[in-house]
């Protein structure tokens, strides 16, 4: 039996809310640790010396954060960080399997790219597709969960 997978992946640990901190960064670097952006203790394998100076921090916060309306192409992306377009597409990835990314059309260099943005250029917007996939997620686990229980109950 086969099963279509939709991807979708998010690291859901307990946390407390951060409302009473008043640095960006620190909010921002809590939270892309928190949801496994960012692996807990990265150690950047470039030239950064912190978190704040890696590719992916400065991928999220400097341009898809800073400008959340703009849709970036990867080949712009690569050449404003100063990185590979495959270090960019894996970043772009994780962010996508949240859900908080969406693709468009823009155009780069005369022609028509793929372009990707924060979800309705708004981050609250784009983390309730983040929210009803993690309900979802987990009421299909309470579905499975029900029919496990059903199966080894018939098992005797």
């Amino acid at each position: 039996m086969e099963f279509a997978v939709q991807m979708f992946e998010l690291q859901v640990v307990s946390n407390t809310p951060m409302s009473g901190v008043t640095d960006v960064n620190v909010v921002a670097e809590t939270l892309l640790v928190q949801i496994g952006y960012l692996p807990k203790g990265y150690d950047p394998k470039t030239g950064a010396a912190t978190i704040r100076e890696s590719v992916p921090y400065r991928l999220f916060m400097d341009y898809l954060m800073a400008y959340p309306s703009k849709a970036w192409t990867v080949e712009e992306l690569a050449v404003l960080l100063e990185t590979t377009k495959p270090t960019i597409y894996r970043h772009i990835n994780k962010l996508k399997s949240m859900d908080l990314l969406e693709a468009m059309d823009v155009e780069f260099n005369e022609q028509i790219r793929k372009g990707y943005r924060i979800r309705f250029g708004d981050i609250v917007k784009a983390w309730s597709f983040t929210e009803a996939n993690v309900t979802m997620a987990m009421e299909n686990y309470r579905k499975t969960i029900m029919h496990f229980q059903e199966l080894m109950s018939q098992k005797g």
